[in-house]
């Protein structure tokens, strides 16, 4: 099942001989273009939420998008290292884990927070975010399913810069192909055979994708006077699209025999709860009434 979508070149691309470079050479220190990308869309997401609640309806003021600006960014990255230490590093491996790394007796070992290691899990940075939007709204009393609606409309522009990193990083590449796709790549660390460029596939689907739908939805209908429409859609589409590209993506190393045993990668088995998730909300959502200031036209422009 996990070779269901492969597809070889008979004259792949060779990554480097592309001549992309992992960042900016400083002399002292490089400015990794993945470090980059993570401030280039905690940036554009905040100007584009700080315009969002001037619109009528919002359910926060701009103290409070600051607010989620900082906590949101710690819960990214260290959501993010920590739910691949608990998701990715299972089996024989020297990748840091929760499980090996941390005892209740021992101090927290600090490899685990080692970010220039690589290792940054997905579904670990929605976990951190959510906490985030959990502790801005009850300190703030705020409605949490409502800003979790404004903050999911800009979730695709960090994943679509992250995604375009590592494919300048040459990491996270894809399965190897088995006909002639024209776009097919050879990576460094990844052999001599032709593999999807599915970073390529992630920003697309994961990033540009789910922008191109969220921000209409925002601006264009009255989905934000229906508290959890908008993070539902959010869940459904950008799961749903990892589910997708994970049939293209090689998983990590040590979950390759995870994958092969159980038919589906770890990306997937993790996407599966998410999606449901998305449905009952979309659900619940559209069985309650709109918000008073989404009944007229005149609100909604």
């Amino acid at each position: 099942m996990l070779d269901i979508l492969a597809v070889t070149a008979s004259d792949p691309i060779h990554w480097a001989d592309l001549g992309l470079r992992p960042g900016i050479p400083l002399g002292f220190f490089t400015l990794r273009f993945y470090s980059l990308a993570y401030l280039a869309g905690l940036l554009l997401a905040y100007w584009h939420v700080s315009k969002m609640i001037k619109a009528p309806g919002a359910p926060m003021a701009q103290r409070h998008v600051d607010d989620l600006f900082f906590y949101c960014t710690l819960g990214v990255i260290l959501g993010g290292r920590l739910g691949y230490a608990l998701f990715y590093t299972g089996g024989e491996t020297d990748k840091p884990s929760l499980f090996t790394h941390f005892t209740p007796t021992e101090t927290i070992s600090w490899d685990l927070l080692r970010l220039w290691d690589g290792g940054m899990s997905f579904h670990g940075g929605v976990i951190g975010v959510l906490l985030a939007i959990a502790w801005v709204s009850v300190r703030n009393k705020l409605s949490f399913i409502r800003v979790a609606d404004y903050i999911s409309v800009n979730v695709g522009f960090g994943m679509f810069f992250g995604r375009i990193a590592n494919f300048i990083n040459g990491e996270l590449w894809g399965r190897p192909v088995e006909s002639d796709v024209p776009w097919a790549m050879v990576f460094p660390g990844g052999g001599p055979v032709a593999r999807h460029p599915s970073q390529l596939y992630e920003a697309l689907l994961e990033g540009a994708l789910v922008a191109a739908i969220m921000v209409p939805l925002f601006w264009k209908t009255r989905a934000r006077f229906r508290p959890g429409i908008l993070v539902g859609t959010f869940t459904a589409l950008i799961a749903s699209a990892r589910f997708v590209v994970e049939f293209f993506r090689q998983p990590d190393e040590q979950l390759t025999d995870f994958a092969m045993r159980t038919g589906l990668s770890m990306g997937q088995w993790l996407s599966i709860p998410l999606i449901l998730a998305s449905i009952a909300v979309i659900v619940w959502a559209l069985r309650r009434p709109p918000l008073a200031s989404g009944a007229g036209s005149a609100a909604a422009r």
